[in-house]
């Protein structure tokens, strides 16, 4: 039966990274939630809007709380999580999540349907621990390439690097999500929506790992197979 893996961290933890890698090493779709929502509402046309359950999310809307580092509406973000994890399942492909579900709404939707088409026993929850200090430090230093989004981390050996190792690309910033202030709404809207999923899903049966996110990024990843332990 095919795995489903379950990352949530805050903002920094690395946890779009190591899903990257775990994608790769057990052949897994890497449903990355903030790829998903970027997508969707760059592309949104002027007053567009989704429907869920008889109410409206303009688009907009979804856009200004993205980039102010709020999370975006959970019946939003949800609906457009679920509809990508049944396209995958009908695909038979297991899936890596990396930014859901990052709030207790959208667990409660998204578990019974993953424990649906995959079964609870094949689904692993990983709790990356990070500190908000370390946190800060990494987002406010990160850079992405401006073609294909690929992440850089800040090293010594990347810190000069102006395009992108990977396709040659600009690097760039994102003003918006990895200023400072920004990222310390994002932290605090982690330790209040999002930290209390893990509960939830504890609760409900789910598989939990708890990871030391404070190291380099292949010590995460060792420590990370070692209690995968497929």
């Amino acid at each position: 039966m095919k795995k489903v893996i379950i990352f949530i961290a805050p903002p920094g933890a690395g946890k779009g990274t190591q899903a990257n890698l775990l994608a790769e090493y057990f052949d897994l779709v890497h449903l990355e939630t903030s790829k998903v929502i970027e997508k969707r509402i760059m592309n949104a046309k002027e007053d567009e809007y989704l429907e869920v359950d008889g109410e409206k999310f303009l688009f907009s809307e979804e856009k200004r709380k993205w980039e102010s580092g709020e999370i975006c509406s959970p019946p939003f973000v949800t609906q457009l999580v679920l509809e990508e994890i049944e396209r995958v399942a009908k695909e038979e492909k297991g899936i890596v999540f990396s930014g859901s579900p990052r709030s207790i709404y959208e667990a409660q939707k998204e578990a019974p349907l993953l424990e649906k088409l995959y079964g609870r026993e094949n689904v692993v929850v990983l709790k990356i621990n990070l500190s908000s200090e370390e946190s800060i430090f990494r987002n406010s230093h990160r850079r992405i390439c401006s073609l294909m989004r690929h992440p850089i981390l800040w090293l010594k050996e990347t810190e000069n690097l102006s395009l992108c190792p990977l396709d040659g690309s600009k690097l760039i910033k994102r003003e918006s999500l990895d200023d400072p202030e920004t990222i310390k709404v994002r932290l605090k809207e982690f330790q209040e929506k999002t930290a209390p999923v893990i509960d939830y899903l504890k609760e409900k049966g789910f598989r939990i790992e708890e990871i030391n996110g404070e190291q380099t990024v292949e010590e995460v990843f060792q420590e990370i197979i070692k209690k995968l332990n497929f």
